[in-house]
């Protein structure tokens, strides 16, 4: 599925603080998961992350409830008064009261004259609700258990119909009650619960069959060959075909049996971090509603045919579920900045990635295979191909309302993940992670005794692969 990436596009660049904060938000409350020290001096009950000249920085979170809406007026003219620079500002619907639309919360990131510091909280407290200061954290948040997924949950509304007008569903309000429904659905699903299954409408169906139909009669020529050999798997195991949308509870099985991938629920387009760092636990966080019947062709936003067509056949790939599984596991704990690279890595490769086979190039990408349009132009001779080489795809700008001018070509999957481990080698963390497929847990080693056990472990695994060659070589 996509994810949005705080990207190159400048109308965008704000969303880069909104996954930072809005994460920092949920998970204020303390974890012992972070390797790394977080917070910043202090003054009084507030919590700054600089101070230099008299003046300190700080991020600032208040609500403004419903019958307090003229306190957003009554808010600017504090920060004027303080002489209060804003560096950055955001808002969204409150989330404490579902039942109110009119609750608002803001982050403001400001810089302050220190002395008035306290002052200034106070004030903010007599217009606003639940005001209060956000650490910094030095090392971002991130799960160590497959059960702390539950906390990885940070909506991007980039491409919501309630709120992108050029949705295509945006001015049918039948379709935006259904899609909530099924959002709905995977906003409730914790991590070991059965998952949820949803009984299809024939016209869902038959906006299904006409991708399905579509898509499957170029897949032969286009498609690379794991792809259409997990379709035909697919197709024979798990009800693949024109008649009926798959349920995610068959297909995560599937995948599960082949590369010890599961699937999740999710509401919709999840923030960068949190999407990649679910991959690190083999882990797909997939959508169930799908697109309008108006546009079967397109999706501005990731739904099932996406997810069912583009995504699930290539996860069924023991190269490429390793590969996927290798980015998430880079970002763990990775700053913006390297989060904001491999995200991109993701999109050029996962999302829109194309691979040499017998002399020719095919793709393997999920945007390229759920997207009739974009595959045949992606294997036209119009776009401009380059070699996979992860610094420079990383830092290449990319389109997500139009057809990518750039597409990186892989030698093979092996050699793109010989590549990203190279890369992921130069990503700067105090530490190291490893995934232990026994407990569904990643291993955080920060010091010189869980490598040593790491290693002394490692050692009983090659000794029992060299007496297997052993008897080999005397039978």
């Amino acid at each position: 599925m996509k994810t949005d990436s705080p990207a190159q596009a400048a109308p965008f660049a704000g969303r880069k603080q909104s996954l930072i904060e809005d994460a920092r938000r949920e998970r204020s409350s303390g974890s012992s998961g972070s390797p790394g020290p977080s917070g910043g001096p202090r003054h009084g009950d507030c919590v700054v992350f600089e101070e230099k000249d008299g003046r300190v920085t700080l991020n600032v979170l208040f609500t403004l409830s419903g019958g307090k809406n003229a306190g957003f007026f009554k808010a600017g003219k504090i920060f004027e008064t303080f002489e209060a620079k804003l560096l950055h500002i955001e808002s969204r619907l409150g989330r404490k009261s579902k039942n109110s639309a009119a609750d608002l919360e803001f982050f403001m990131r400001c810089e302050v004259h220190s002395s008035d510091l306290d002052v200034f909280i106070n004030s903010l407290k007599r217009v606003a609700d639940d005001v209060r200061s956000v650490p910094d954290e030095k090392v971002p948040w991130f799960p160590r258990q497959i059960k702390e997924l539950d906390r990885c949950n940070m909506l991007i509304t980039k491409f919501d119909p309630d709120m992108d007008q050029e949705h295509p569903g945006y001015s049918d309000p039948e379709y935006r009650k259904r899609r909530a429904f099924i959002s709905e659905l995977a906003s409730r699903h914790k991590q070991g619960d059965p998952l949820p299954v949803v009984e299809y409408t024939a016209e869902e169906v038959s906006t299904w069959r006409e991708v399905y139909r579509q898509l499957r009669s170029i897949y032969p020529h286009l498609a690379c060959r794991q792809f259409l050999e997990a379709l035909q798997q697919l197709e024979k195991e798990c009800g693949y075909g024109e008649e009926r949308i798959p349920q995610l509870r068959e297909v995560s099985a599937f995948l599960g049996e082949r590369t010890g991938f599961q699937l999740r629920p999710v509401s919709g387009l999840l923030s960068a971090r949190d999407f990649l760092s679910s991959l690190a636990f083999r882990v797909f966080q997939c959508t169930q509603y799908i697109r309008h019947p108006s546009a079967p062709m397109h999706s501005p936003e990731p739904d099932c045919c996406h997810e069912l067509l583009g995504h699930i056949p290539m996860l069924a790939d023991k190269e490429f579920a390793q590969f996927s599984q290798e980015i998430g596991l880079a970002s763990l704990g990775a700053s913006e900045e390297d989060i904001e690279k491999l995200s991109t890595l993701y999109w050029f490769t996962v999302e829109f990635g194309l691979c040499k086979q017998n002399g020719a190039v095919k793709a393997y990408g999920a945007g390229l295979l759920s997207s009739y349009g974009e595959l045949v132009y992606a294997l036209s001779n119009q776009p401009e191909y380059r070699p996979f080489v992860p610094e420079e795809c990383a830092v290449q700008p990319y389109q997500d309302q139009t057809y990518q001018p750039v597409y990186f070509v892989s030698e093979s999957f092996e050699d793109a993940k010989l590549k990203l481990r190279r890369y992921s080698a130069t990503i700067k963390r105090p530490f190291a992670v490893r995934y232990d497929p026994f407990t569904c847990s990643v291993e955080v080693l920060d010091q010189p005794k869980k490598i040593q056990n790491a290693l002394s472990q490692m050692r009983e695994e090659l000794k029992t692969l060299h007496s297997a060659l052993e008897k080999l070589s005397s039978s």
